[in-house]
């Protein structure tokens, strides 16, 4: 009978080493949140240009966007160096790994929430007002509801709000073909107006696709706590065609 080999002695330089690595993994979630707050703070101040026509707004979402930029990089490279000098295993190799398909899908709504302030200064520079559809209003506060939701549920590690985020994204889908299916309808009753309201088509638009990218948090929050990768069990739903 072959005798049991004693477990390796944990030696000071792995103890120092794994507290190295808790102090690097806490750092880069304060620089992923506070990166999410950066990207939150932009979108509400798009939608804010947007709907009061503030030029000043909108080119303060537009600068801002380079800080954004800054901190997508220094997140990622920060993620570089943890993998690396630590090769992380289980939860914390989880972990950064989520956090890497996170930065991206933050800094791309970031460059949505630019998009959403040149529609704002392209509006404001028009002239005569012309008024969204009245379910807009329904569609920018589920849009935000969802994006609070997946940060939070992010900082709280919160399986079960994710979970609703992922949930409400279907609404949100199904607002915007409605939006679109009223500005079309406008489009035959004002051709003076047809410009600007394809302008305005581009808004459900940038808005339903923040909400895929909130889902898309939510979906890596799952995979954080649980360690299951929940976004192709929806490949079944894709099915129904998008009439936009």
């Amino acid at each position: 009978m072959n005798a049991v080999e004693p477990p390796e002695p944990i030696t000071s330089e792995k103890r120092i080493m794994s507290i190295h690595l808790q102090r690097e993994m806490d750092e880069l979630r304060k620089r992923l949140l506070g990166e999410g707050a950066l990207v939150e703070d932009a979108i509400r101040k798009a939608i804010r240009a947007l709907e009061t026509r503030d030029r000043e707004l909108a080119a303060e979402v537009i600068e801002g966007d380079k800080e954004i930029d800054r901190e997508e990089i220094e997140v990622e490279e920060e993620c570089m160096k943890i993998l690396a000098l630590h090769q992380p295993v289980a939860v914390d190799l989880r972990f950064i790994v989520a956090a890497l398909k996170m930065n991206n899908d933050l800094e791309r709504m970031g460059d949505i929430a630019v998009s959403l302030a040149r529609r704002a200064d392209y509006r404001a520079r028009r002239g005569p007002d012309i008024l969204f559809p009245a379910k807009i209003d329904d569609m920018v506060a589920a849009v935000q509801k969802m994006i609070k939701g997946a940060l939070d549920a992010l900082v709280n590690s919160d399986e079960k709000l994710a979970k609703s985020v992922c949930e409400a994204d279907d609404e949100v889908d199904r607002m915007k073909r409605a939006i679109i299916k009223a500005i079309r309808a406008r489009m035959g009753e004002e051709p003076e107006n047809l410009r600007v309201l394809l302008k305005m088509m581009d808004v459900p638009r940038h808005l339903e696709r923040l909400a895929d990218l909130a889902t898309n948090i939510a979906e890596d929050v799952i995979y954080l706590v649980r360690g299951e990768i929940i976004r192709h069990h929806y490949l079944e739903q894709d099915g129904e065609q998008d009439d936009d």
